[in-house]
């Protein structure tokens, strides 16, 4: 089975970049952060088109917002609101009656790296302490086949980042985030897979700047996007080797992009 998880950065903007990925290359599940879209707004008719019947989406007017489309049915559809706000950042579903997976959009965090005095700021650090608290019930269910994909908006590895000194103070790979991070794979046992197969030092990025004009010359880019599994799943998700997951560099260039590639993972069980 092959999961991918993308931010789009809406979804009715860039479907014709979605039907393209489903054509090209036919994962079984792709998770879609920011869609931007409300539910009765997503493009549907379009990608059951293109093959996928089965969608659950968690949508918000003009901001975030996910989805989950498949191949394969999907039960048990569910979201969790974190932080008590009505964000839609999180949605989760049971695919095939067989592997569960939960889809994340958290939050970027703005510019200013102190919760004092940036809101934005706050609200991540209070958003993946509630993750880390929701994960840590998961290890009373060992053995269940779970997966966790999404834009957690965490560069955790200096190897994740084009120059891990200079963005040691930069939002998305400071120390309190990173620290966060692991205690959140921590909490739920969680396997990053990009990790476990392509170890550091290589360089892996899923996310580069509007701003930059030559993004791949440049290459100024940071790990945002990730694929975990729980250990039931490890050695469905590692005994492949490293071919089993891929960042899909090449949708980074295509006309209008999100600033977000593809990344895929191909379970073998």
């Amino acid at each position: 089975m092959k999961i991918t998880s993308w931010n789009i950065n809406s979804v009715r903007l860039r479907i014709d970049q979605v039907i393209r990925f489903l054509e090209e290359e036919k994962p079984d599940v792709l998770c879609l952060q920011e869609i931007k879209c409300m539910d009765e707004q997503f493009p549907a008719k379009a990608i059951v088109k293109a093959g996928y019947e089965h969608i659950a989406i968690a949508g918000q007017k003009s901001y975030h917002g996910v989805a989950i489309i498949s191949r394969h049915p999907l039960t048990k559809i569910n979201r969790r609101l974190y932080c008590g706000k009505e964000d839609a950042r999180h949605i989760s579903a049971l695919v095939n009656d067989d592997i569960e997976i939960h889809n994340f959009y958290v939050p970027a965090g703005g510019d200013e790296a102190d919760p004092v005095i940036n809101e934005k700021f706050d609200h991540k650090l209070k958003f993946l302490t509630e993750m880390t608290q929701w994960s840590k019930t998961l290890k009373k269910k060992k053995a269940a086949n779970r997966i966790m994909v999404g834009d957690l908006n965490i560069a955790p590895s200096p190897d994740d980042v084009w120059s891990h000194k200079q963005l040691l103070k930069v939002v998305s790979h400071t120390p309190i985030e990173v620290e966060m991070m692991e205690a959140l794979i921590k909490a739920g046992e969680w396997t990053d897979v990009a990790r476990a197969l392509i170890p550091e030092p290589e360089k892996l990025f899923s996310w580069w700047s509007y701003r930059s004009k030559d993004w791949r010359a440049s290459n100024r880019g940071r790990r945002l996007d990730h694929i975990w599994v729980s250990p039931a799943l490890h050695e469905a998700a590692t005994q492949k080797g490293r071919d089993a997951f891929t960042i899909h560099e090449a949708a980074r260039s295509w006309t209008k992009p999100s600033d977000h590639a593809p990344i895929s993972l191909t379970l073998h069980r």
